[in-house]
């Protein structure tokens, strides 16, 4: 009998997460992913869109009856099923916002909890979320994020694909969604700002950003307002859910407070963080994550100072680099192979044998983490 993996998200950049251990493990013949978008079933084309032409969607009546080896997400999500399966969370940024890192509820009706780093899950302990000596837990780190530093991503591919000038400086803007965020701010002023400096503009959208309803956008409509406030032929809005060619594509990054703006210090670039303090109470931000982006960025908060830290940062790319390459090392585990230990960690899970002996040994080694010294 194949193993059938079910796959639950609210976003694509919630299926992103997962993609790369999903095409490192596609090809095993022992295997059948589907894919579910349990609380907004009519979104699921468009949530698993980069799964590819041949992926298995599947609605929560048929999802509910069907075994399943496995039901993974990277949320907190729980989708009803009647057979009992190994349920995963994987977790989907690194941003301590929403309660991810202060869990108020128990999350020992995980089988599994796939950690990014050691913080998330000495934080998950002393919130009394999960015990010391659980054995859910598989500190794997964020599969994601190793194009990040395996060089299967280049600055100038992105560029031209997005029609950019590679010669030109590029500056990244990727705001967190929420209507408290710097993009509802002065996000529009910032990018025609942005506009006249001779750079190269990207800007990326989060997933919840391009919904319309009032809680996730401010019911803006950003993809229409933001492409009419760039300048043509320097300035592009990003489409695909993925930020990580962005991040690789960009000499300086601006952000608020999202979790790309953590993942960028895996590149030790320049990293503008505009603070806004109505954006960290809504967003439920843990104190941590705050003071951990102010130690790496250069904190802003009006649209001129956010253009002169730009300029400065292009300027100087070493400021802040030994505090950014101290907080990624914190917060990524051993980032680049995390991929092979997710899946690994994923055929222990369904107790199929890995299909070669270093994914085997990889295995052993993610359980054997999981229960010596943190």
């Amino acid at each position: 009998m194949k193993r059938r993996v079910l796959v639950d998200a609210r976003t694509p950049v919630q299926y992103a997460v997962f993609a790369p251990v999903h095409r490192a493990m596609a090809g095993d013949p022992r295997l059948e992913f589907w894919f579910i978008a349990s609380e907004e079933p009519a979104r699921a084309p468009e949530i698993f869109r980069d799964a590819g032409p041949g992926r298995r969607l599947v609605e929560r009546f048929r999802a509910a009856v069907t075994k399943f080896h496995a039901y993974l997400t990277s949320d907190f999500l729980w989708t009803p099923l009647v057979l009992p399966t190994c349920r995963i969370q994987m977790f989907h940024g690194v941003g301590g916002k929403y309660g991810f890192d202060a869990p108020t509820e128990s999350m020992r009706p995980w089988n599994r909890l796939f950690f990014v780093n050691r913080r998330r899950l000495a934080n998950f302990i002393a919130a009394g979320a999960i015990d010391a000596d659980s054995a859910a837990v598989r500190l794997v780190g964020m599969p994601k994020v190793d194009c990040l530093v395996d060089g299967s991503i280049q600055r100038h591919a992105v560029l031209e694909g997005l029609g950019l000038d590679p010669a030109r400086p590029t500056v990244l803007y990727a705001p967190t969604w929420s209507p408290a965020s710097s993009l509802n701010k002065f996000g529009l002023e910032l990018i025609q700002r942005l506009g006249r400096l001779p750079v190269n503009l990207v800007v990326k959208l989060h997933d919840r950003s391009r919904d319309p309803r009032e809680r996730y956008s401010g019911g803006v409509d950003w993809p229409a307002r933001v492409t009419a406030a760039l300048t043509p032929r320097s300035g592009v809005l990003a489409e695909a859910a993925d930020i990580c060619p962005c991040l690789v594509a960009a000499d300086v990054m601006i952000t608020d407070h999202s979790s790309a703006g953590f993942e960028y210090l895996l590149l030790d670039r320049p990293l503008v963080r505009i603070h806004v303090p109505e954006l960290i109470r809504s967003a439920n931000v843990h104190r941590d994550y705050v003071n951990l982006l102010a130690q790496v960025a250069e904190s802003v908060d009006t649209v001129e100072a956010t253009v002169a830290a730009v300029e400065r940062a292009l300027g100087d790319q070493h400021a802040h680099s030994f505090m950014r390459r101290a907080v990624a090392a914190d917060l990524f585990h051993d980032p680049g192979h995390a991929t092979a230990r997710s899946a690994a960690a994923l055929y222990e899970a369904i107790e199929l044998d890995a299909p070669d002996t270093r994914s085997q040994a990889s295995g052993y080694l993610i359980r054997n983490a999981a229960t010596s010294g943190r």
